[in-house]
C-alpha cells in the first residue's frame, strides 16, 4: 500500500502545480497556465467510469485478475502519457495538453483500482492501518513530484525533469505485478440491460434510498462545499504566486514540497488521534474552519514578497491543517458508503467533495488577475460559511448515527 500510494501521489502535482512552473516558463499567460494546469480536475469526474472498474474485465490484462489488471492498465497509461509530455514540450502545446489530459485520466483511474484494492485486500479492521501507510507513501510521490523535480528543474531541463517522473512509475509497477488479487466473489449479470443497472445505477440510487432525498441532498450539497477553499489552492494558481513573490524554485521546492509535506504528516497523524479520540464528526467541523481560513495567511506572504520565514510560517499553517483535515474527511465519507457498492459510491463522493474546488481553479488566473492574488484568497475561505451552516445542519443526525455505531461496538 506504501508502494500504491507513491504511485498515486507521482502524477498529482505534474499536471498541476508542477506542471505551471514548466508552463510559466515558456511565456504562457495566467489565465491559460490555470486551465491547463487544470487537468487535475479529472480526478473529479472519475466516478464517471468507476463502475467500469467493477464490472468489467480489460482485455489482455485479464489474467492478472480485475482490480490488478485494472491497476497496471492505469499505471502504464500514467508511464507513457509523462513520457509523452516529455518528448512533446510546451512548444507542441495542443499535442501536449493531450498528453496531460492523458496523464490525468490514468492517474484518477489508478486511484479508483488503488482504493477498490485496498476495501478488498483487508477485513475493515485493517483498513486505518491500510490508509495510513497509502498516505504516507501518497505524501512521498508528492515530495518527489514536487520538491525534488522543482529542484531537478533549475539544473536539468524539464523534458528531462519529466522523463524521470515516468521511470519512478517502474516501482509500483512491478509492485502491481508481484502483489496478490483479492479475493471476492464477482456475479456477472445476465444481461446488458442488468448490468447498466447493477453498476450505473443503483451505486447512485441506494445513496437517495437509505437517506431520504431531503438529507441525502443537504449532504450532498455540503460534500460539494467544505473542501473548496483547499482545492482552490492546488492547481495552477500557486506556481506563478510563488514566482511572483520573488522565491526561486529551488527555495519553493525546498519550503513548500520537502518542508511542508513532513508538516502535513505531521497533521495526518494529529487528525487520526483526533477521529480516534471523537469520532469522525467533531475534528471534521473543526478542521473545516482552520483549514480553509488558513487561505487568508497567504495574504502575509503579499505583505511580505521574498521573505523565506513568512513562507515558512505559512506553509506551516498552511500544511498541518490540510493534513489534520485528511482523516476525519475519510471517515466520513466511509461512513456514508453501502459496502455493496464501495469503489463506485466512494469515487462518487470522493469526486463531489474535490469538484468545485477544481472549477474554482480552472477561473483561477483570471480571478486573480481581476482582484488580485489577495482578492482570490479572500474569496477560496467564503466557501467556509455555508458549508459550516449545513454543518450545523446535519450535526444532529450524522453524530446520532456515530453514537449508535459506537454503542453497538461497546456492546460487542
Amino acid at each position: 500500500m506504501f508502494l500504491f500510494g507513491f504511485s498515486s501521489g507521482l502524477p498529482f502535482l505534474l499536471v498541476a502545480g508542477t506542471l505551471a512552473y514548466w508552463l510559466k516558463e515558456n511565456g504562457i499567460k495566467l489565465a491559460d497556465i490555470t486551465m491547463i494546469a487544470s487537468a487535475g480536475m479529472t480526478y473529479a469526474f472519475k466516478f464517471v467510469w468507476a463502475p467500469l472498474l467493477d464490472h468489467w474485465r480489460l482485455p489482455g490484462f485479464a489474467r492478472l485478475g480485475q482490480r490488478r489488471g485494472w491497476l497496471l492498465f492505469a499505471q502504464l497509461g500514467v508511464m507513457l502519457g509523462l513520457l509523452a509530455m516529455a518528448a512533446l514540450t510546451p512548444v507542441q502545446l495542443v499535442p501536449f495538453v493531450a498528453a496531460t489530459l492523458a496523464v490525468a485520466f490514468f492517474g484518477a483511474t489508478q486511484d479508483i483500482a488503488v482504493d477498490a484494492y485496498r476495501i478488498e485486500i483487508a477485513p475493515i479492521e485493517a483498513q486505518g492501518a491500510l490508509v495510513a501507510t497509502y498516505s504516507l507513501g501518497y505524501r512521498i510521490g508528492l515530495l518527489l513530484a514536487g520538491a525534488v523535480a522543482l529542484i531537478l528543474a533549475d539544473h536539468l531541463p524539464w523534458r528531462l525533469v519529466y522523463a524521470l517522473m515516468a521511470l519512478a512509475m517502474a516501482v509500483p509497477l512491478a509492485t502491481t505485478l508481484v502483489a496478490r488479487e483479492p479475493e471476492a466473489l464477482r456475479i456477472r449479470a445476465a444481461g446488458w440491460r442488468d448490468a447498466m443497472r447493477e453498476s450505473v445505477l443503483d451505486p447512485f440510487a441506494d445513496f437517495f434510498r437509505r437517506y431520504g432525498w431531503a438529507l441525502a441532498g443537504v449532504t450532498l450539497l455540503f460534500l460539494l462545499l467544505f473542501k473548496m477553499p483547499e482545492q482552490a489552492t492546488i492547481g495552477g494558481i500557486m506556481s506563478p504566486f510563488y514566482r511572483d513573490m520573488g522565491f526561486s524554485k529551488t527555495e519553493i521546492g525546498t519550503i513548500t514540497k520537502i518542508y511542508g509535506i513532513w508538516i502535513g504528516i505531521v497533521g495526518v497523524f494529529l487528525g487520526g488521534a483526533a477521529v480516534a479520540r471523537w469520532g469522525a464528526w467533531r475534528p471534521l467541523g473543526v478542521t473545516i474552519v482552520l483549514c480553509g481560513c488558513s487561505n487568508l495567511l497567504y495574504l502575509l506572504l503579499i505583505a511580505h514578497p521574498g521573505n523565506l520565514l513568512v513562507l515558512t510560517l505559512v506553509i506551516s499553517g498552511e500544511n498541518l491543517t490540510l493534513g489534520m483535515l485528511g482523516p476525519p474527511t475519510v471517515a466520513f465519507l466511509s461512513s456514508l458508503v453501502n459496502r455493496q457498492h464501495t469503489a463506485t459510491q466512494y469515487a462518487l463522493l470522493s469526486s463531489l467533495v474535490n469538484l468545485p474546488g477544481k472549477l474554482l481553479g480552472f477561473f483561477a488566473g483570471g480571478i486573480a488577475s481581476a482582484t488580485g492574488y489577495g482578492g482570490y484568497f479572500v474569496i477560496t475561505v467564503l466557501a467556509v460559511l455555508p458549508s459550516m451552516l449545513l454543518f450545523a445542519g446535519l450535526w444532529r443526525c450524522f453524530r446520532g448515527e456515530e453514537r449508535a455505531r459506537a454503542a453497538a461496538e461497546g456492546a460487542t
